[in-house]
């Protein structure tokens, strides 16, 4: 059955079944390793992808990496203006070597606890997040992947996920009011090193393997 797709998304393949090995090799290859900082991965998708899922399993197979999640830069902040925050507060920093503890402004005035974590000497830092391959972070990011979905069960794992009941459903037609205009916008799946299966219906191994297919072919 066809994917159900976005505005303007188009339908990755053909699709092939490989080791998550694989696919972490794939996004180093053909690219000089960073020197003095880790290398900045960027795993986008729709609301519901399965981005979250992806970026903990190659965290996991990169012991020396962390994941920073858009979702926690954009705390009680505008829904994708977030930008600015990501890029001074994290990723400069990770750039020039650093390590990171940063403190969003909205953590600071809500009394939220802690900081958004990075430290020094990771190899991969795997930023994650509905926009995480936004043109303006290009300049800030190594690599990108996309995870791609069908839409109707991103919707039901997102309504799942925010508690299944009537708030979560208003909540998610009014993120998918942003949402969808921004990603027909950003095309970001055009960036993509990599395309990922979010709502596979290849049979593997979710444990070890992975369902990718290569990005689109550049237009012109």
């Amino acid at each position: 059955m066809p994917l159900r797709l976005g505005q303007e998304e188009p339908a990755a393949g053909p699709w092939q079944v490989v080791p998550l090995a694989q696919l972490v090799r794939m996004l180093r290859d053909g690219e000089p390793a960073p020197t003095g900082r880790p290398r900045v991965l960027a795993v986008d998708g729709r609301s519901g992808s399965g981005k979250t899922t992806l970026a903990e399993r190659i965290r996991g197979a990169v012991p020396a990496s962390t994941v920073v999640h858009t979702d926690d830069v954009a705390w009680n902040q505008a829904m994708f203006d977030w930008t600015n925050l990501l890029i001074g507060g994290v990723l400069e920093p990770v750039r020039r070597g650093e390590p990171v503890s940063f403190r969003p402004p909205a953590w600071r005035e809500r009394n939220r606890d802690g900081a958004i974590e990075v430290p020094r000497g990771d190899e991969l830092v795997i930023v994650e997040g509905a926009g995480a391959a936004r043109r303006e972070l290009m300049h800030v990011v190594d690599a990108v992947v996309w995870v791609q979905s069908d839409m109707a069960e991103a919707e039901r794992r997102g309504i799942e996920r925010d508690g299944g009941d009537q708030a979560a459903v208003s909540f998610w037609h009014l993120w998918m009011a942003e949402e969808l205009p921004f990603m027909a916008q950003q095309r970001p799946w055009t960036r993509a090193k990599a395309i990922v299966a979010g709502t596979p219906e290849i049979p593997h191994d979710p444990a070890t393997e992975i369902v990718v297919a290569p990005p689109p072919a550049p237009v012109g």
